[in-house]
């Protein structure tokens, strides 16, 4: 429970003097572990490449812990470390041919009425329409899906909140074009 004097994000804010040490920077990573898996996840095409890319993920974000300012929560600076890190390696043509990652266990994020085939024909091509987007638009749809607000949206990618706004409505029309071709 928050108190008066606390923010949403103090918890993630270091103190006046911040801790760099090991410890701080674990208990953190163990808390927003999800943003790694989901980054990854978006953008690997292979559970190889999936793993992999969450390790480099992790190293860069530890390379770059002493850093980070605490001006900005720690869920903000992670993000944006990490989409860094699987863009940079997306573009250096590591992943060429565009394919899904196979869900496992850890990775089913919604869980599928078997009974729902509708259902899951509609994820399956939401994830096909995410993994042939380009990067920028790929990151951007991922922080939306994951709730974030336009402006943290701009803050994780260095654009406006205008230009955040302008992209999402368009990527939501290009999906219910490409769902409904019919115009229904």
């Amino acid at each position: 429970m928050l108190t008066l004097t606390e923010t949403p994000h103090a918890r993630d804010r270091p103190a006046m003097k911040p801790e760099r040490d090991e410890a701080a920077f674990l208990a953190r990573l163990d808390r927003h572990q999800g943003i790694v898996r989901k980054v990854a996840l978006s953008y690997a095409r292979t559970i190889a490449d999936r793993r992999d890319l969450e390790q480099e993920i992790v190293a860069q974000l530890w390379k770059s812990w002493p850093a980070w300012d605490g001006e900005r929560p720690f869920a903000t600076w992670m993000y944006r470390v990490a989409l860094n890190v699987a863009i940079s390696i997306a573009r250096s043509q590591r992943w060429q041919e565009p394919a899904l990652a196979p869900l496992d266990d850890e990775t089913a994020a919604l869980p599928a009425d078997p009974g729902d085939a509708e259902r899951e024909r509609g994820v399956a091509e939401l994830r096909a329409f995410i993994a042939g987007l380009d990067e920028l638009n790929r990151a951007l749809i991922l922080l939306w899906l994951d709730e974030l607000s336009y402006r943290e949206i701009a803050d994780v990618l260095g654009i406006s909140e205008t230009n955040v706004a302008t992209r999402i409505n368009r990527a939501k029309q290009t999906l219910r074009a490409r769902m409904n071709p019919e115009g229904e």
